[in-house]
């Protein structure tokens, strides 16, 4: 039986980062909203109580009856989560005196207590609190403190219960992943055998059960999911996975071409349907980048629908949805930045039954599972492309002529960064059309013509992202190219804003 790890979410920026950190550890979990813990226990072998947003003092601070887990279960609080347990047994908790954000010096006060083998004494951990426990009730035996907070970490005698209140799970808490391989291997059992190998092992058997000899289409982007997922399937059903691939006239520089072939070799079995005038037509005028997301996503379900009714004894739509969609999709908060691009309406226009292989997993976790199963590092290696494409990265009106603009300046974009060893450094890189025009001379000549933007960013898994640091003499060179190869364009700049403030995406 598969071992689970339940994450109970409060809320906290830092919850999904939990949940890679143990998956890190080849340890399968799962996050749950904080009031939803699962009523199939019987694979689960601890349990992980989030931070939050909120104070455990707050009216309106989210509540859990722990009735259930404590003493069942091995538990860990973490920040807002180790401040709940010790309230509500009693404890104190209160606004500090001196808030700690940022990095804190943690000293142990027990060497041998089990979270805390091969932890350092004075190992620097990452603080996020505006409140501290003040006092413990009894039965919890203090095991670490900073400089500013006594009650740092503590477990719950007679029980497999602790509590800390710097984040583990963050790159700026030095030994924090020997914190959580405590709690996770030594603590709760984990035999860490949850690998891209047993995955695809696992899930090819799930699909063969699930689907039998039943037919099944799927919609490819040319992307690493929906590649990884159609993978996945033909390995699990062979020919009875069509795949169709529609280009909308938003997707890079020759790219429709080059994926279908890059697919043929794969052996797959992809239906290309060229759909740009369509897009074209239904995008003229649209200039709200919301209404753009939406038009694109409602001609993708016509298109697809149209060439999927050519079909037939289709019983199944498949998706390659990951785990941010799905966590997202259980948001506590029920905030939207922005409408995801997916084909979420399909399975009830088509009447088809869902199936999503890669729904457990999170990006990095696809690329593994990728290269497990084989596929070239073309595809798995290649940089997310959002699901409207240069639809979101032409500011204001999209036309066939900016698109043609565009392609060509990503082109030499990219190109440039594989031609000179970057590519693989950069987490995300794409080309941006401003809705402005600048005055250039070019020759002897005056002209007034467009500006693109190039961004690049490293990040993890794109909740945060810092701008890359490319070299000076490469971005010189990779202006000066677009602006003499591409029609159009008179000027190049280049995007040094962070996530947060600002978004990956211009729009």
């Amino acid at each position: 039986m598969q071992q689970r790890i339940i994450i109970l979410d409060f809320g906290s920026q830092y919850t999904q980062l939990i949940a890679r950190r143990i998956r890190e550890l080849n340890t399968y979990c799962e996050i749950h909203p904080y009031n939803k813990f699962p009523k199939d226990r019987q694979d689960v072998i601890g349990v992980i109580l989030s931070g939050s947003p909120y104070s455990v003092n707050d009216p309106e601070a989210l509540q859990i009856d722990l009735s259930e887990i404590r003493g069942t279960y091995p538990l860990l609080g973490i920040c807002y989560g180790a401040q709940y347990l010790a309230k509500t047994s009693g404890g104190s908790v209160a606004s500090s005196n001196t808030r700690e954000y940022g990095r804190a010096q943690l000293v142990w006060h027990d060497d041998a207590d089990p979270l805390m083998h091969g932890v350092r004494d004075n190992s620097t951990v990452w603080m996020s609190h505006g409140d501290s426990i003040t006092s413990t009730p009894a039965g919890f035996a203090n095991v670490g403190s900073t400089a500013d907070v006594k009650n740092a970490a503590y477990r719950i005698e007679g029980e497999l219960t602790w509590g800390v209140q710097f984040h583990p799970e963050v790159f700026h808490s030095e030994d924090g992943l020997v914190v959580l391989g405590n709690f996770v291997k030594e603590i709760c059992g984990s035999h860490g055998d949850w690998t891209p190998a047993s995955f695809i092992e696992s899930t090819v058997a799930q699909l063969r059960g699930q689907l039998g000899d039943d037919k099944v289409v799927l919609a490819l982007s040319g992307g690493v999911d929906s590649t990884v997922a159609a993978v996945l399937l033909n390995r699990a059903i062979g020919s009875n996975l069509t795949c169709i691939f529609v280009d909308n006239g938003l997707l890079r520089y020759h790219e429709f071409e080059d994926v279908l072939a890059s697919y043929a070799d794969m052996g797959l079995n992809v239906i290309g349907v060229d759909a740009k005038d369509h897009f074209y037509s239904q995008l003229a005028g649209v200039t709200d980048p919301e209404q753009k997301r939406k038009v694109i996503g409602r001609g993708f379900i016509d298109i697809f629908d149209r060439e999927a009714q050519k079909l037939t004894d289709i019983k199944w739509l498949a998706q390659g949805t990951i785990y941010p969609d799905v966590i997202e999709s259980l948001s506590i908060t029920g905030m939207v930045i922005k409408s995801h691009h997916n084909v979420g309406g399909l399975p009830e226009k088509m009447n088809l039954k869902l199936v999503e292989p890669l729904r457990l997993l999170f990006k990095d976790e696809v690329r593994r599972v990728g290269r497990e199963l084989g596929i070239s590092q073309n595809l798995i290696g290649r940089h997310p492309f959002p699901g409207p494409g240069l639809g979101v990265r032409i500011l204001g009106e999209v036309t066939a002529e900016k698109v043609r603009i565009l392609q060509e300046a990503d082109h030499y974009f990219i190109k440039g960064l594989r031609d000179n060893g970057l590519y693989d450094q950069v987490w995300q890189a794409g080309t941006i059309l401003l809705p402005i025009r600048s005055v250039g001379v070019m020759g002897d000549e005056r002209t007034y013509e467009n500006v693109v933007a190039l961004r690049a960013v490293n990040s993890t898994d794109g909740m945060t992202a810092t701008w890359s640091h490319l070299p000076y003499e490469f971005l010189g060179n990779v202006s000066n190219e677009i602006i003499n190869k591409v029609r159009g364009v008179n000027r190049v700049v280049y995007d040094i804003s962070s996530k947060p403030p600002s978004t990956i995406e211009w729009e």
